[in-house]
């Protein structure tokens, strides 16, 4: 997990060969002004999603990881918290894992919460829980999606 704000993007770029291609994306991008949706920079190696969710409490939020995708979450219209446990620790699957969305579910809860305010942002890798859309009211945010 990284956790940074955006002017310091580039002193990430090489820890993944599509980092860098991401980072310029958000950097050259008015990300308040994207809509919702999906937009594809290289395929499915490479691609982002801007959604706008309801929040949730940390009770309610659920755990999840990735197989197959770092994700790079970047909170745009408020401040979010999201939580956090290494991957190893996660013991009681909710939802096993479903290939066609990368994505499983658990019951564990986070062992540290960060708190990303807006064009700060977190990476989480398949060996990371996350535990994202923690706030009050609702957001809007970009995840960009990395095929490992």
């Amino acid at each position: 997990m990284i956790l940074d704000s955006l002017e310091n993007a580039g002193l990430y770029e090489s820890v993944h060969p599509r980092f860098k291609q991401a980072f310029d994306f958000l950097r050259s991008t008015d990300l308040v002004a994207l809509p919702t949706g999906k937009i594809e920079l290289d395929g499915k190696n490479l691609f982002v999603s801007v959604v706008e969710i309801t929040g949730k409490t940390a009770t309610e939020a659920r755990m999840e990881t990735h197989n197959n995708y770092i994700d790079i979450q970047i909170p745009v219209s408020t401040s979010e918290t999201m939580g956090w446990i290494a991957g190893k620790n996660l013991k009681t699957v909710t939802d096993s894992y479903n290939p066609d969305k990368d994505i499983s579910f658990f019951a564990d809860k986070a062992t540290n919460f960060l708190r990303l305010n807006p064009l700060e942002f977190a990476i989480f890798f398949p060996t990371d829980g996350h535990q994202p859309g923690i706030l009050d009211g609702t957001i809007k945010k970009v995840i960009i999606k990395v095929l490992v």
